[in-house]
């Protein structure tokens, strides 16, 4: 099973890997005509009612292998308000090949005829809220072509009524959850047969239709690897005010001063509006001069204890992610402190570091995200390997025997989630790297990422999170090493974060 969101994004990991768009359609295309020929004879009336997106542009696709088939195309909409260059091409070769295409700007101009087959293309994954004209009306007229009573999946009789073949998901269903995105009593295609593409969508299972999932040639490291995709789910809401972008504490310093402030410079430039370090007082006018940026909260002393815990506990209360650990040292009161503050914290925190090393004894109702190198995975109690495929499995079991997101530094990154059911690698970034302070800026970009709402995908989960941070930390690494070969240092990280994000 794959959700609409992940979809999203393994098509454009795809595409990134060389499988251009282009190709996906024409694969999803032929596959909903080889449907379309199940479900009919040569001769029959087959109508497809195409929306201005994608989903229609694999309809567009699917009529030119039906050739021995009477086919009308529907465009709901005029041609040029189709929304992508693919779509546009697909119909420019529809009206080249002179297949028949019918333009539909007004609801009352739909007239599907009496078609054996009606192939709904209106609308795919990833679309809310109730249908609107003319897809609305369509819906409703593919409905009355069909009779209601199901299908046959191995021959497609409908009994008197057409055959309803809905592309990737039928129009005005979610295909996460199956239920109308209008709403209950709200107007979806009621479809016989659903061809969806590359994997199976949770909803679909929900629905009284029959479920083809077509292999349409993406690679599996689309899935397996991150890419651009891993960033779709992050962006800023034009109308948001400040803080609604994510507010991030971080907790360090005493022996080190430059890693909080790596971390907190870091969470900045991804995104987070507003960053507080919260570290010894005698070191704390040394963090505050890396940047004026950062709002910088000194607690008595020259090292982190329990003693602090209440004011970091304050502090950590109206933050969206905590993290902590950057630059603290390993003293035994410290570390106290860490295990003290993760036991009575239920909120989100990246823990790295010197940090790491209490998390597997310690209870907490936190979502932690913990990002070892491979050493500090091992003083953890985990276990790693050489080979890629056998470190993943490894740090996939271990994050669900200690029920955390794991994100594992190496040559590979290896991300897994909290339950241990999903993993990912990250094949981004250089040797270079291998520079101190590097793992800072990552850790401040993994909480300044998990502080943040996608605009309509709501709260993005840790593991997402993760992911995404430890590629564009690649990204923004081998921008700097580019530059400056292997004498790149942390902060040359740090500048190159926002073009990594937003410029891919």
């Amino acid at each position: 099973m794959i959700s609409s969101e992940r979809m999203a994004a393994v098509d454009a990991n795809a595409a990134a890997l060389g499988v251009p768009r282009k190709q996906l359609m024409e694969s999803s295309g032929n596959a909903v005509a080889r449907e379309v020929r199940a479900a009919s004879a040569p001769g029959d009336a087959v109508a497809l009612v195409c929306g201005r997106g994608n989903n229609g542009g694999d309809a567009f696709v699917a009529a030119r292998f039906l050739a021995d088939r009477d086919v009308t195309v529907h465009l709901l909409g005029r041609p040029e308000s189709i929304g992508t260059a693919i779509a546009r091409e697909n119909w420019e070769a529809l009206r080249a090949a002179e297949i028949p295409t019918e333009t539909v700007v007004d609801s009352a101009d739909l007239d599907l005829g009496s078609p054996d087959v009606v192939v709904d293309a209106m609308l795919g994954t990833g679309v809310s809220g109730t249908l609107r004209e003319p897809a609305r009306t369509a819906a409703e007229t593919i409905n009355a072509l069909g009779d209601g009573n199901g299908s046959d999946e191995s021959d497609g009789d409908r009994g008197d009524g057409a055959t309803v073949i809905a592309v990737d998901v039928p129009s005005g269903v979610d295909a996460d959850t199956g239920d109308p995105t209008g709403g209950d009593g709200a107007v979806a295609v009621e479809a016989d047969r659903v061809v969806t593409f590359h994997d199976a969508k949770p909803g679909l299972d929900r629905l009284d239709a029959g479920v083809i999932v077509a292999d349409i040639g993406i690679p599996a490291a689309a899935e397996r690897y991150t890419g651009p995709g891993d960033l779709l789910a992050f962006g800023r809401d034009p109308d948001s005010h400040k803080g609604e972008n994510g507010e991030v504490l971080v907790v360090g310093g005493g022996p080190y001063t430059g890693a909080p402030a790596l971390s907190a410079r870091a969470a900045l430039r991804a995104g987070a509006d507003l960053v507080r370090v919260a570290c010894p007082a005698s070191v704390a006018d040394e963090i505050q001069g890396y940047s004026a940026d950062l709002i910088v909260r000194g607690l008595p002393g020259d090292a982190l204890s329990p003693d602090h815990l209440p004011r970091i506990a304050d502090l950590a209360a109206g933050q969206d992610v905590v993290v902590i650990g950057p630059g603290t040292g390993d003293d035994a009161q410290t570390l106290e402190l860490v295990r003290r503050f993760l036991a009575d914290f239920s909120g989100r925190a990246v823990v790295d570091a010197d940090a790491l090393q209490v998390v597997p004894e310690v209870d907490t109702d936190a979502e932690l995200t913990c990002t070892p190198h491979q050493g500090e995975l091992r003083g953890m109690g985990g276990e790693t390997a050489a080979d890629p495929t056998e470190r993943a499995d490894l740090v996939r079991a271990f994050a669900a025997e200690i029920g955390h997101t794991l994100l594992v530094k190496g040559r590979y990154d290896v991300i897994a989630s909290d339950d241990g059911e999903r993993v990912r690698q990250n094949r981004t970034g250089n040797p270079g790297m291998t520079v101190g302070g590097t793992g800072d800026v990552l850790a401040g970009t993994v909480g300044a990422l998990a502080a943040q709402k996608a605009p309509t995908m709501g709260r993005t989960d840790p593991f997402q999170a993760a992911a995404a941070a430890a590629y564009v930390n690649g990204l923004a690494g081998d921008a700097a090493a580019e530059a400056n070969g292997h004498g790149l240092v942390a902060t040359d990280l740090i500048d190159r974060l926002p073009d990594a994000l937003y410029d891919e």
